[in-house]
């Protein structure tokens, strides 16, 4: 099996990223955004191939960083169903006992979309057959899908996914191939905060 590097790009800053708020897929980049991923653009490494989650700030990141991705589905956000669009305040004092169990039981999705673990799923399958092609892939994806990514590559429990901390415009990196990755966290993306 060949050896993989996949760079995974969490998204320059968006109003919906700042408030905390379940992301419908639309949301735009905010103006200090995209400057920080222009400015970040020329330190990005060389690329064989890209891909971007599909919602609007992913595909914005990725433009702005100058990369051809073509939306990967498998990279979706989290289905957060009902939720959507709602603050994590919002939902936590609405639905105290979902949101409980939500963060307690990868296997639940009281807002009737996908569960953490659906999405670790998802996730790890896209990163075992992007890893049968040798080279370097560079994914923006969102923050959740950085965890769930991480999350299946290192073998790690799923409520660690909780647990893993994503800040907008940085880069993770893994290398390796299907069934043995190695991480390096936290690459700064240009100057972002």
């Amino acid at each position: 099996m060949p050896n993989s590097r996949v760079t995974l790009i969490s998204p320059a800053l968006s109003p919906a990223l700042r408030e905390a708020r379940f992301d419908d897929g639309s949301g735009e980049l905010d103006a200090a955004g995209v400057r920080r991923a222009r400015s970040a653009a020329a330190g990005l490494p060389g690329a064989d191939r890209a891909a971007a989650s599909p919602s609007t700030r992913c595909r914005r990141t990725a433009e702005a960083l100058g990369l051809s991705a073509p939306e990967a589905p498998a990279l979706a956000a989290l289905d957060v169903g009902r939720w959507r669009g709602r603050s994590l305040a919002e939902v936590t004092a609405a639905e105290p006992d979902a949101v409980a169990s939500w963060l307690a039981d990868p296997a639940l999705a009281p807002h009737g979309g996908e569960t953490v673990r659906g999405l670790c799923d998802r996730a790890g399958a896209w990163l075992e057959d992007t890893a049968r092609a040798p080279g370097r892939v560079i994914a923006v994806v969102e923050p959740d899908v950085v965890r769930a990514l991480l999350v299946r590559a290192l073998g790690l429990p799923e409520p660690a996914f909780w647990r893993l901390d994503v800040r907008p415009l940085t880069a993770v990196d893994l290398s390796g191939r299907a069934g043995r990755w190695n991480l390096q966290v936290g690459t700064p993306l240009g100057d972002a905060p």
